[in-house]
């Protein structure tokens, strides 16, 4: 009998854990629709832009399946309570929720850490993410037309956020 697919466990992320984080970061990217990088930095300079305490790591069958974290928008105290969200899940893992749990496991994270929003950046064509932000509690502010050149393209921003409800 087939019990499906492995539970999904979401855990601290380790710097154990770049080698597939950077894996499925690159992932993401290779899709187009998930970021204006155009490569996964290394170890050193993510660890350098992203909070400490809000690093996420789904794992499901001994294997990182998804990662979720927070940047600061401002090196301002006044902004010392906002971050943007990241969340990216492994290419054959998709579809499954793990987007969501991580989401969701990182708006608490976020809250425990004394954060009142986080925001996020995302292409209008990637209508998964925004569907889960969505869900996860964040509500659309507008969109950033034109926000940048890709490829020769230029792209807009879909900018959702979530005010915490706990903190602030």
């Amino acid at each position: 009998m087939d019990s499906g697919p492995p539970e999904v466990v979401v855990t601290p992320m380790t710097e154990a854990d770049w080698p597939s984080i950077r894996e499925i970061y690159a992932q993401g990217i290779a899709t187009g629709n998930a970021t204006f990088e155009k490569s996964a930095p290394d170890y050193s300079t993510w660890d350098r832009d992203h909070l400490r305490a809000c690093r996420l790591a789904a794992r499901s069958g001994g294997e990182v399946v998804g990662w979720a974290a927070l940047s600061p928008v401002s090196g301002r105290c006044v902004y010392g309570g906002v971050a943007e969200v990241s969340v990216y899940v492994r290419e054959n893992a998709r579809g499954r929720g793990i987007g969501l749990t991580l989401l969701r496991a990182l708006v608490d994270a976020s809250e425990k850490a004394g954060l009142w929003t986080l925001q996020a950046g995302i292409f209008p064509e990637n209508t998964a993410s925004i569907d889960i932000h969505g869900k996860a509690g964040f509500r659309i502010v507008g969109v950033r037309e034109k926000l940048g050149a890709m490829d020769g393209r230029w792209r807009d921003v879909v900018l959702m956020e979530r005010r915490s409800t706990v903190v602030g």
